[in-house]
């Protein structure tokens, strides 16, 4: 393959491994010019079938708001009361049905019998070509309007990026965040030692501006889908399948897998100016930890946050460490004996919707929620 781009891509191949959107499609180069050749024209081919898995929410919901950006999931009752609970999904490449992923393993379901009646989500829609110039600022102004349109004032949950977006929001308008929950969320992109943090600092600006130029002006899902399954090319295009078969007996264990391959298998796109400004300005600059974010026209500060805060993070979680989350601490401008720090077992996506941390953590997470 003789392309202008693919040279320059070379050049970076012995980065440390790529794990989230804003790195993920670099696990190409990762892996290896030699292992792309051996492995690309199998995962072309694997990519052109359809299975007919698409990603859908997991418990009954109604769209109440249908905004450029994203589709507000109204999951509760008619007779529902209390301040509404905000999940804002993560806009990282893959749908927001994570937090709905499966009946029996739920974020939103969990939420609901643990005492927070009012549950919505952010279904984060894919980028068309004419959002290529979207930033930041419009899903803040996007997520500013659900708030408005639920009273105000909600209990924001971000998971992962929608964490900091969340945070963002927050900073900008502290008296409409009643209690603000970052699990996953890279706030501090600076602490720690994690792979996202080195390689942010590794790969220079115009390799990311090519990855967007190569999508005419977007952050293509399908590449950075590629990536993430060239990091792991036995498991995704053999193993996963031969574990299918052996378990093809198994109903439960056939409806989980499909509702992750769904997920897994249908990536989403993201605006190119969206995805190149968190590349520079938080994840090499890391403005928002600094106070030196400009969100809808403000200079942000973390302190301006006052609001009861609760941290959760991942023990093995190597997308975004536990530093990471936990340096939000010394920067909310929240009382230390109001913000609660939690270290559960596991990785990133379990998080969110792994049987472990939705049995343990999260009903805990819902009654300080509901809490007065």
């Amino acid at each position: 393959m003789n392309t202008p781009t693919r040279p320059r891509l070379a050049q970076h191949e012995n980065s440390v491994p790529f794990f989230w959107p804003f790195t993920a499609a670099a696990a190409l180069v990762e892996a290896g010019e030699t292992l792309v050749a051996r492995n690309l024209d199998f995962a072309l081919e694997a990519e052109k079938i359809d299975f007919g898995l698409h990603p859908g929410f997991a418990t009954a919901n109604r769209v109440r708001l249908d905004l450029h950006t994203l589709r507000l999931r109204d999951f509760s009752a008619a007779d529902a009361t209390g301040i509404p609970t905000l999940v804002d999904a993560p806009y990282a490449g893959h749908s927001s049905t994570i937090a709905d992923y499966h009946k029996g393993q739920s974020l939103v379901e969990t939420l609901l019998a643990n005492g927070v009646e009012r549950v919505l989500v952010t279904d984060w829609k894919s980028a068309t070509p004419d959002m290529k110039d979207y930033d930041i600022d419009h899903y803040l102004a996007e997520l500013l309007v659900c708030v408005d349109d639920l009273g105000g004032r909600v209990n924001l949950v971000g998971l992962c990026q929608g964490g900091w977006m969340s945070a963002m929001l927050a900073a900008r308008f502290p008296d409409k965040v009643n209690r603000l929950v970052l699990a996953g969320s890279p706030i501090d992109t600076d602490a720690g030692h994690g792979p996202i943090r080195e390689l942010a600092h590794t790969l220079p600006t115009s390799f990311y501006e090519e990855l967007v130029d190569m999508g005419g002006g977007l952050m293509e899902g399908r590449f950075m889908l590629q990536g993430w399954k060239a990091m792991h090319p036995g498991a995704q295009y053999v193993q996963k399948y031969l574990d299918l078969y052996e378990h093809m007996q198994d109903p439960a264990y056939v409806s989980k897998t499909e509702a992750f391959e769904a997920w897994y298998e249908n990536p989403i796109d993201l605006p190119g100016r969206w995805y190149l400004q968190a590349i520079t300005q938080l994840f090499k600059e890391n403005r928002l930890a600094k106070g030196e974010f400009v969100g809808l026209g403000r200079t942000l500060t973390l302190d301006d946050i006052t609001c009861p805060a609760y941290l959760l993070a991942g023990e093995a979680d190597d997308i975004t460490t536990a530093e990471q989350v936990f340096a939000a601490r010394a920067l909310l401008g929240t009382p230390q004996d109001r913000i609660v720090s939690t270290l559960a077992p596991g990785g990133h996506i379990g998080l969110f919707m792994g049987a472990r941390t939705l049995t343990d953590t999260w009903p805990g997470i819902a009654r300080w929620l509901a809490a007065p």
